[in-house]
């Protein structure tokens, strides 16, 4: 299959690009998933404008207690980069789980969480991190939560002419113990379930701990039930099970070729189990 005609443009400031999307351009950055979609004709945009050349938008910055990711930063970048495998190792541990390495050095953050694939491997992680997401278009600039980005199934908040501009992380604190797990679709690498945890330890309990979940539903969640069991407990075995046992409570989840809603369900509650026990060994 080959994709209708379309104009194509790749401007190098982020200003024409804005100008372009408000005219009612289509963004292309990575391109791991429209290009496909436009193949099969799934989607037929008539003007695409490239993101590869706009470098406003790769980078990688601390600042005070945040991390600052350009949209355009790759898959790989987030991987290796020396400041996120120290201090957002979740992030890092995330991208790692992404695809190949081709993928990795192709697509982009900022692409893939736009484009909101319900199996996708960095909402997970996005959740589980309280991260914050900056969306520019050529009128207004505007910063939302995880939470709120995520509506459905390849549906977010960004309105027609926005772009993700950059994806803020925290700069964890030291004795933050964290872990991504999924079961992986073998043919296209996307998460059947994930699970994103993050845990601190005060006194020998555990005072601090976020879990994010993809692959489950139409759109990435925290497991705020299973946080409030685990929360203030030793993080015993038993403890860890009580948690993970919540992980899908209350959620209608995705049934398909791969995995039938109430396996999906045991799949989440067993890696749930396997991601905060690896966590909280970390955290020290």
């Amino acid at each position: 299959m080959v994709p209708q005609k379309f104009e194509y443009a790749a401007p190098d400031s982020l200003k024409s690009v804005l100008q372009l999307l408000d005219a009612g351009a289509k963004p292309l950055a990575g391109g791991m998933s429209l290009i496909p979609m436009m193949k099969l004709r799934l989607a037929a945009p008539e003007q695409l404008v490239d993101l590869q050349k706009v470098k406003e938008l790769s980078y990688i910055r601390e600042s005070g207690n945040a991390i600052h990711i350009g949209a355009m930063t790759t898959h790989y970048e987030v991987e290796t980069f020396p400041v996120l495998l120290r201090k957002c190792p979740l992030l890092a541990e995330t991208a790692a789980e992404i695809g190949d390495l081709q993928v990795r050095n192709r697509g982009t953050i900022g692409g893939s969480v736009a484009h909101a694939d319900p199996s996708a491997d960095y909402p997970a992680a996005l959740q589980a991190l309280e991260a914050k997401l900056v969306l520019i278009g050529a009128q207004k600039e505007r910063t939302v939560s995880a939470a709120e980005f995520f509506v459905d199934a390849f549906t977010t908040v960004l309105e027609p002419g926005e772009i993700v501009r950059e994806v803020i992380v925290p700069a964890e604190e030291l004795g933050t113990g964290t872990r991504y797990e999924k079961v992986v679709q073998p043919a296209s690498g996307f998460a059947i379930v994930g699970v994103a945890v993050r845990v601190r330890r005060s006194a020998g309990k555990i005072s601090f701990v976020r879990v994010g979940i993809t692959g489950l539903s139409n759109h990435s969640y925290r497991a705020t039930s299973a946080e409030a069991t685990l929360a203030g407990t030793t993080g015993a075995a038993a403890d860890v099970q009580n948690a993970a046992a919540l992980v899908a409570e209350g959620i209608d989840a995705n049934s398909d070729l791969h995995a039938s809603a109430n396996y999906r369900k045991h799949l989440a509650s067993v890696h749930a189990a396997r991601a905060i026990t690896t966590a909280i060994s970390r955290a020290s």
